[in-house]
């Protein structure tokens, strides 16, 4: 839930600062390793864009950043969740994680006010 008020805050301070008036949907980056259980928070979402006017009608997207561990002994990268710490081609333990572990808001669509009519705006934004 804490993840998903900071998103909001976020959207807030996004929305006031390009005078958007409604947020249609938000793209989310969500590394396999993150924690963020998906289903879960996507619930949390639903929940609190009820409670948040600008989010009120908003669509959450989420697309999952596969996990990627680089080998420092072999200079090889390998698929995370598959092999884990230790490295498939050499066996070393001396692997860090490269990606995969983030979460971004990629992309946002909303529509923003000017004067006299609204218009379409889609924006991104790399946080």
């Amino acid at each position: 839930m804490g993840i998903v008020f900071h998103i909001a805050k976020t959207l807030d301070e996004l929305a006031l600062k390009n005078h958007l008036t409604k947020i249609g949907s938000v793209t989310l980056d969500v590394g396999e390793v993150s924690g963020i259980m998906t289903d879960y928070f996507t619930d949390c979402w639903n929940y609190f864009r009820g409670r948040h006017p600008i989010l009120k009608d908003s669509e959450l997207k989420i697309e999952t950043i596969p996990a990627l561990t680089w080998c420092d002994n072999c200079k090889n990268t390998y698929p995370t969740v598959k092999y884990g710490r230790e490295c498939p081609y050499c066996h070393s333990g001396e692997t860090w994680l490269l990606r995969g572990n983030e979460c971004v808001i990629k992309e946002i669509e909303a529509e923003g006010g000017d004067d006299e009519e609204e218009q379409e705006e889609q924006i991104l934004a790399n946080q």
